[in-house]
């Protein structure tokens, strides 16, 4: 047939209805809102919003979220317009084989195979730093070498290996993980340290395994998980949100998008170019609302 062959919607939905078996519709619209609530409230909402604000738009940063959120919102409707048709695993990947073919149809499964790939490493990663931290906080020390990855890129090409610096106690003084630049050896025996080569990043790699194993166990199991985890950061959020205001000071809103500044290597920051520049940045923050129609095939009523 070719890589332009199409496989029509009929044709999807009775290979669905053949599968049943594997796959039950056991979701529901609280479980579903949930689920994409849970892939919204990430990293990217934590970290993002002062990044693009101090490099990029200011106060203004939310004039970004904004146009990054109306992009979204369309991006939203043809994802529940397509899963409503087409209410099958698969998501971007049984949309496209609908439509464009199999060979588009392809090259986005795996586009869609990577992303998950790389985010869930990457969010996997931030958590085991702060979960080691507060592990060394209750004097619970996880040793470097297992708490750090064995590999790392410099300058966004050299490879080297990677190593923390620790005291005698076990403290970290400086991981060459998440430094900005890369710490040298001598720097760190000059603090007192000791250099320790990373060799598995434990943590972050026992959390994937067990996540991995609550998927296996099943949908509504891995929903009900979500569910108490999306409580959980939605109260933190709104903590957060509740408690700051007392610390709002509104004299940093003026001017609320700050004059263009030239940096010294030539780029622009601030200005009405800065909040465009912002808003493909914390675009990331709303990342994962295209989860919810993967679970199209796991919904009651996925229309």
């Amino acid at each position: 047939m070719g890589i332009w062959s199409k496989k029509s919607i009929t044709a999807l939905r009775a290979e669905a209805a053949s599968s049943e078996g594997g796959l039950k519709r056991t979701l529901g619209a609280l479980n579903l809102t949930m689920l994409g609530i849970g892939a919204i409230i990430g990293a990217g909402i934590f970290v993002l919003t002062g990044t693009a604000a101090a490099n990029f738009a200011g106060p203004g940063v939310s004039l970004s979220f904004v146009l990054a959120g109306l992009a979204c919102l369309f991006a939203g409707l043809c994802y529940a317009e397509f899963a409503s048709m087409i209410p099958i695993a698969g998501s971007a990947y049984t949309y496209s084989y609908a439509t464009m073919g199999e060979g588009v149809a392809w090259f986005i499964g795996w586009n869609l195979v990577l992303e998950y790939l790389f985010a869930a490493a990457t969010v996997s990663v931030g958590w085991s730093g702060y979960f080691s931290a507060m592990l060394n906080e209750v004097g619970v020390h996880i040793p470097a070498a297992f708490a750090s990855a064995p590999l790392t890129v410099i300058n966004g090409h050299e490879v080297v290996r990677a190593f923390t610096c620790v005291d005698g106690t076990g403290a970290t003084l400086m991981d060459a993980t998440t430094s900005a630049a890369f710490v040298v050896r001598d720097a760190c025996t000059a603090a007192g340290g000791t250099p320790v080569e990373g060799l598995i990043n434990l943590p972050a790699v026992l959390l994937i395994l067990a996540l991995t194993f609550l998927l296996v166990r099943g949908v509504q199991e891995s929903a009900t998980f979500n569910n108490i985890v999306v409580a959980i950061k939605m109260t933190i959020v709104l903590l957060v949100i509740g408690f700051g205001f007392m610390y709002v000071n509104t004299d940093n809103w003026s001017p609320f998008i700050p004059e263009m500044v030239t940096n010294p290597d030539g780029s622009t920051k601030y200005g009405m170019s800065g909040v465009l520049r912002a808003a493909p940045v914390v675009f990331f923050s709303y990342i994962g609302f295209d989860a919810v129609s993967t679970a199209a095939q796991e919904a009651k009523n996925p229309q």
